[in-house]
């Protein structure tokens, strides 16, 4: 029988079992995959610890890239020998073989690869909205992202760049800033030695950037509404940090500011949306001018340790589990 990690019950790394599953043949609509990569993103810790609700027992993972090796009735976008991707609820992509709904397989072209596919696709598809839908950053914009050496952050730095924009990111350490450097970042600031509110102000000149992308959360916050420009817009995109807590909107958002919390979801509930955005990712990465870099490599059986490292910080770029 296939092998998947199941939780039983919230809490750490340490609840991820390693298990027999039962995968039946497709239900209409429905296409079987078998996985050759899984992405791992920090939305996965968010449902392993309870912060987003789940039932049990529960899969994880939202990101994977294989084949398809069955497809139910009614489905007429994938076929079985298709190399195919997907990002997107339901969980369950922490295994060997899976059924998905058909309608959220992206099939993938000649030139991008498997392990490319489960690192990039959740975290270049939500690069894509940011950057050309929630905000759409023209050349000469200034902009900060928050963990900018991170997956989602590398893939935005390059792409970004690509743009003309400015690009001011924030990194734990160093060795991140200079990642982000390497990646188009223009100004690195590691935030354990300055004070990221202070250096965008003085890079700006005071003026502040046009919108800052927050996936910390709770930490950074406030400091990144500070950052913002008159009518700049604050775009909240997670909790790496903690939730960020109740609010007073009047004082937080001090000089007619903009707030929004989008989400990958939403944004990709229509397939029409679900395939141009993809199609705007893998152009950019087939164009050379993002390159997608996976950085850690663990067996699936051992997701427990790739959580443990992504939570300790010890992750750079993209990471994925191989079945």
């Amino acid at each position: 029988m296939p092998k998947a990690i199941l939780i039983h019950k919230n809490g750490g790394p340490e609840v991820l079992q390693w298990e027999e599953v039962s995968v039946g043949d497709p239900r209409p609509n429905e296409a079987r995959v078998r996985h050759h990569c899984v992405g791992l993103n920090y939305i996965d810790v968010y449902f392993r610890s309870g912060l987003y609700p789940t039932q049990f027992p529960a899969g994880l993972g939202m990101e994977a890239a294989g084949v398809v090796d069955a497809v139910g009735a009614g489905v007429t976008n994938v076929k079985p020998g298709d190399r195919v991707a997907y990002a997107s609820p339901p969980n369950g992509a922490y295994s060997e073989v899976r059924n998905m709904p058909a309608d959220r397989l992206v099939t993938l072209p000649a030139g991008i690869s498997f392990e490319q596919a489960a690192a990039m696709l959740l975290q270049g598809y939500t690069v894509q909205y940011l950057i050309k839908r929630t905000y759409k950053v023209q050349r000469g914009d200034t902009v900060l992202f928050h963990a900018a050496a991170g997956g989602v952050g590398l893939i935005a730095c390059q792409w970004l760049n690509a743009i003309g924009a400015t690009v001011i990111g924030t990194a734990g350490s160093d060795e991140k800033a200079a990642l982000a450097r390497a990646h188009g970042c223009h100004h690195a600031i590691n935030y354990r030695r300055e004070n990221f509110v202070d250096r965008v102000k003085e890079i700006t000149g005071g003026a502040g950037v046009a919108v800052a992308y927050d996936s910390v959360g709770k930490d950074t916050f406030q400091g990144s509404l500070d950052c913002l420009r008159t009518y700049g817009l604050m775009v909240s995109f997670g909790n790496s940090s903690g939730p960020v807590p109740p609010i007073d909107l009047a004082k937080a958002c001090r000089g007619s500011l903009y707030l929004t919390r989008p989400s990958i979801i939403t944004y990709a509930a229509k397939r029409e949306d679900l395939i141009a955005g993809a199609k705007d990712l893998f152009d950019v990465v087939l164009a050379g001018s993002v390159k997608i870099e996976i950085n850690q490599r663990y067996p699936l059986r051992e997701a427990a340790q790739a959580h443990r490292d992504l939570e300790a910080r010890k992750t750079t770029g993209s990471t994925i589990l191989i079945p």
